[in-house]
């Protein structure tokens, strides 16, 4: 099969699919980025050839364990630290080697929420969140300022505090305060660190929505580093860093729906929910153009297939007959993969096809969870056709 690989994150989104048709350009492209503290013997890697594409109006969680990079992740995103090693591009601009009056006018269009509030104390809430403008918005007045100010107070909810100092407020309350400054000049790209972690669930919700309305509308790029299992609905997509390294990086969404279109299989159905979402996310999709083979009889088997997208058709023998029309939702291939004979039928697309493939290690790693199920199959498919 030669058809032509498409990333993950940019198959099944009409958003993403809409970006890619029109040559949009990437919010964020980081390219074996690394990154290390100290020098000589103290000398500590943090960060190991990162690979990371983000386009306008995707909201991006990042997850991992503590000290896996997260932060030193998203701080040279926004320009915080300088870029050592590999390259990466933000908004447009290359950020290695940039000068540090270039760094501070490209800082104008980010949003940072991070956990430490930084707020003066001797400024009130409307006022700290007024201060952001006049930083970023040179052009503006003051009238029109305070205006914007309480609008997004207003917003994070808390229209009733705009006059209060942080002295005034609970700790969730200056970090909503510390949202509505980082959000107020409706930064194209919008960094945030653990931004609902001292929040509850209802002002959790608040703001993760107005970051969703954010994107969709403003086609604002976010970026949150987070632990809070609470916010993960609102992702795109998941990335997870692991001792410096991104592990996985997810579309949340059509993760869910192939985990459960796996969950449909029956091949799969002794299989926990567990293993079938670890499956999902280790399944290779392509673009299949109608006409491709994608498996020919008598060649070894060496992958299982899932149609997420199209239909193809199974052929035998020689002159080749049709003996099945599958669709979205059904596989093949899985027969010699448990029998461990040669594929005895040949698949077609019959349209442009997605089509979801997974490794014959981590399909026979799925089916040793069930040894007797993985007997029942074998004896049920000796014989059959790889359907």
């Amino acid at each position: 099969m030669e058809p032509g690989k498409v990333q993950r994150a940019t198959l099944f989104d009409p958003q993403s699919r809409m970006r890619l048709a029109q040559g949009a350009t990437p919010s964020i492209r980081a390219v074996d980025l690394q990154h290390h503290f100290g020098e000589g013997e103290l000398r500590k890697q943090i960060l190991f050839d990162n690979n990371l594409t983000v386009y306008p109006g995707e909201i991006i969680i990042m997850t991992g364990p503590s000290g896996s990079g997260k932060t030193t992740l998203l701080t040279l995103i926004g320009a915080l630290r300088t870029v050592q090693s590999g390259s990466l591009e933000v908004l447009g601009r290359s950020l290695q080697g940039a000068s540090s009056s270039a760094l501070q006018e490209f800082r104008r269009d980010i949003g940072f929420i991070f956990q430490a509030h930084n707020l003066f104390e001797s400024l009130t809430a409307q006022q700290n969140v007024r201060m952001s403008l006049e930083l970023h918005q040179q052009d503006g007045h003051s009238r029109e300022w305070n205006a914007k100010a309480k609008d997004m107070l207003e917003k994070v909810g808390l229209g009733n505090r705009i006059h209060h100092k942080p002295k005034q407020l609970s700790g969730g309350q200056k970090q909503r305060v510390a949202i509505a400054r980082g959000l107020v000049h409706q930064p194209k790209l919008v960094l945030a660190d653990e931004p609902t972690a001292a929040l509850d669930e209802q002002s959790g919700r608040m703001v993760v929505d107005l970051l969703q309305k954010l994107a969709i509308e403003q086609q604002t790029t976010i970026l949150i580093v987070t632990h809070d299992n609470r916010i993960l609905d609102v992702a795109d997509r998941i990335v997870t860093l692991v001792d410096g390294r991104i592990r996985s990086d997810a579309l949340m969404k059509e993760a869910a729906i192939l985990t459960q279109m796996l969950a449909k299989c029956s091949v799969f159905e002794r299989v926990t929910p567990r293993t079938l979402t670890r499956i999902a996310d280790e399944m290779t999709i392509e673009l299949v153009p109608a006409g491709t083979r994608i498996i020919r009889e008598m060649d070894p088997g060496d992958r299982f297939f899932l149609i997420r997208q199209g239909s193809v058709a199974v052929r035998r023998g020689s002159p080749e007959s049709e003996v099945a029309t599958l669709h979205a939702g059904d596989y093949f291939g899985e027969a010699a993969l448990l029998t461990g004979q040669p594929r005895n039928a040949s698949v077609y697309a019959l349209e442009d096809s997605y089509i979801c493939s997974l490794s014959k290690a981590s399909f026979q790693s799925a089916m040793a969870e069930s040894a007797s199920h993985d007997n029942e199959i074998r004896n049920a498919y000796a014989g059959a056709f790889d359907r």
